[in-house]
């Protein structure tokens, strides 16, 4: 039996089935875009622990500054003391992400526990229970992330789930135009929400609405900005708070900072993790202060929120992706996404659609021109496991390949991977 073999072995004897494995790796050290198996060999990174060591693996400046940090302190809960690291990191992401006048911080260990905060707080301050989300979304695992989200097999015997939740089609041209033009459809768009008000739920009672600006586990579904502009108009309306969930759009993955950015529209929340730690666990909610601090002392907190090696991390990811123009580098990876693959979609009616922003791209394969083809991306993730190549996929329908590559590969990594991707496409509709 190979070591590979024997890991995963003792992997399936003490580990909770309920954790699921997509695929047959196993992983003894990473650098940059690389990954080395236990016996040695070398494969090439497209999913970043699914979007997380955007950065690739193990940058120096970052490990050495956690190093250097883990001689200092380890933990002291935030909230029986203040610390340099916290404090630091929250002045930065509030340098880098103003909501409004002033803005406040929360920090967090996690994207679930961002999204669970950031509900708690609407709800307080505006006094209101309802939370609007949408079709395809993913939020995250936990009891109020898990009732958010959309995909049943994720929630399969997990319910009651936490009541006034309600759920609106996300507003994807590509899925739900039904032959009607751009415009046309955000305006039905636009009234399928309004009426969602009169027949569902009023907004008189909605505390939130809450969108993946671009959809993760979804498949990078990318919301309209003009929709998205009219709904940051009709929650002001209705005093309804708008809550952006960044966790997997955020810190330059899209070309910006902020998937927001791209809208020219601040949210009154966001939420955030996966990128911000490079691999150590951090997440945050960030909010207009009057929002922020209309939550209850002692409402808010974690033992573990703001841990200083997760801090240290953080404030480094942030200075690397400043001094290296990281936002440059994604919109790079993007376009040769875009441009390695967009010939192959003239060619080819299954690939029903290139989409996304940045390097925060995908590509959704069909059959029969709308089909979800399921199967196809199956056997494309397997054929390209075997060259050595990591890449997982999303959907609703497990029919979209998604691109989550370290926004500082080298490229000829990154032609060496995307290479690999389109024949193994070509192969499999020879």
């Amino acid at each position: 039996m190979s070591l590979n073999e024997n890991l995963i072995n003792r992997r399936n004897k003490v580990v909770s089935r309920g954790i699921g494995l997509i695929s047959n790796f196993t992983t003894l050290s990473g650098k940059g875009a690389l990954l080395r198996d236990l016996e040695g060999n070398e494969y090439i990174d497209f999913t970043s622990g699914i979007g997380v060591t955007a950065l690739g693996h193990c940058p120096e400046e970052i490990v050495s500054a956690i190093k250097n940090q883990a001689d200092k302190l380890l933990h002291a809960c935030i909230m029986v003391s203040t610390y340099e690291p916290y404090i630091e990191l929250c002045e930065t992401l509030v340098e880098l992400f103003p909501h409004g006048n002033n803005t406040k911080v929360m920090l967090t260990n996690t994207g679930a526990e961002s999204v669970e905060n950031a509900i708690k707080i609407a709800r307080q301050y505006t006094k209101k229970q309802a939370i609007i989300c949408y079709s395809g979304a993913f939020h995250g695992r936990s009891y109020m992330a898990m009732s958010l989200t959309s995909k049943v097999s994720y929630k399969e015997n997990c319910s009651p789930f936490n009541s006034e939740i309600y759920r609106l089609q996300f507003p994807s041209y590509y899925h739900y135009n039904d032959g009607l033009s751009y415009s046309d459809f955000i305006k039905r768009e636009i009234n399928r929400l309004n009426n969602f008000f009169n027949e569902y739920v009023s907004p008189n009672n909605v505390a939130a609405i809450i969108i993946e600006l671009i959809q993760g586990e979804g498949g990078f579904n990318v919301a309209p900005i003009e929709y998205v502009q009219e709904l940051r108009n009709i929650c002001d309306k209705y005093n309804i708070l708008l809550i952006f969930d960044e966790v997997q759009s955020g810190f330059c993955r899209t070309g910006k900072w902020a998937a927001y950015q791209h809208y020219n529209v601040i949210p009154d929340i966001s939420t955030w993790a996966k990128a911000l730690g490079s691999g150590l666990p951090i997440g945050a909610v960030i909010g207009k202060q009057e929002i922020m601090d209309s939550a209850i002392t002692g409402t808010l907190g974690g033992t573990y929120i703001g841990n200083p090696l997760s801090c240290v991390s953080a404030i480094e990811t942030i200075k690397y992706m400043k001094k290296n123009n990281i936002n440059q580098k994604a919109l790079e990876i993007g376009e040769k996404i875009k441009s390695n693959f967009e010939p192959l979609k003239k060619k080819y009616s299954g690939i029903g659609d290139i989409r996304g922003l940045g390097a925060m791209m995908a590509i959704e394969f069909v059959k029969n021109n709308s089909e979800p083809d399921s199967e196809f991306v199956s056997t494309l993730l397997k054929s390209c496991w075997k060259r050595n190549l990591l890449v997982i996929n999303s959907g609703l329908h497990k029919n979209v390949l998604r691109f989550l590559i370290p926004l500082t590969i080298e490229n000829e990594l990154l032609e060496k991977g995307l290479n690999i991707i389109k024949e193994e496409i070509i192969n499999l509709y020879s």
